[in-house]
């Protein structure tokens, strides 16, 4: 299905609601799953790593391997586009060298600036903890996680962020490491059934302080 683009961020940004029945009918070629994949990877991550992996469900053997899984969520699957759900690789710095040297070749950083990075970063991660890791993974999962329903939104697409599922299973089913790769969300997308409900923000004055 092609789709006419948003470019009204408020509209994109408001707009937004989270989707638990979506129009069967509709589908989302690889291309444009990719686009939309590629304009969430623009978020920022820890010293650039990256370290999101993204596992894009859409086949119906790949969803009935899922459905046990989210067995709460069982409209989402059924319904949607696809389900995507997003992972934290906590080998994230195996990529290091090809992010760092690819800065170089677009002129974006100086060699040695490289060079030092490298080096300073080689270090952190040789001697971080696990637990440190894990939680820089979850919290970069979830940055681009965020941008990833906003990019599908301005699409015209709309979403819903998902947590309950089986995470301790979720790597295997679909022949990942589960040592390596962390669960973080997942992410429902197509073309809303309905238009959702609207919900309560609570004002900024009860969330925010100046000091």
């Amino acid at each position: 299905m092609n789709t006419t683009l948003i470019n009204d961020y408020n509209e994109i940004l408001t707009g937004r609601r989270s989707i638990r029945y979506y129009d069967p009918s509709v589908k989302i070629s690889k291309e444009e799953m990719t686009e939309i994949l590629s304009k969430a990877t623009l978020a920022p991550s820890s010293t650039n790593m990256q370290p999101w992996r993204f596992l894009v469900i859409e086949s119906d053997e790949a969803k009935q391997t899922l459905l046990p899984l989210a067995k709460f969520n069982s409209s989402q699957v059924e319904t949607s586009a696809a389900m995507i759900a997003v992972f934290g690789d906590l080998n994230n710095f195996d990529n290091g060298e090809e992010i760092y040297s690819t800065a170089v070749e677009k002129g974006f950083m100086p060699q040695e600036v490289k060079e030092q990075m490298m080096e300073k970063l080689s270090a952190h991660f040789e001697n971080i903890d696990p637990a440190d890791n894990k939680d820089v993974v979850l919290v970069d999962g979830g940055i681009v996680s965020m941008s990833l329903m906003l990019a599908a939104r301005a699409h015209g697409y709309d979403t819903c962020p998902i947590g309950g599922y089986e995470k301790d299973q979720i790597a295997e089913a679909f022949g990942l490491d589960k040592e390596r790769y962390v669960p973080v969300m997942l992410v429902s997308i197509g073309k809303a059934a309905n238009p959702g409900y609207q919900s309560v923000r609570l004002p900024v004055e009860k969330v925010a302080e100046w000091k």
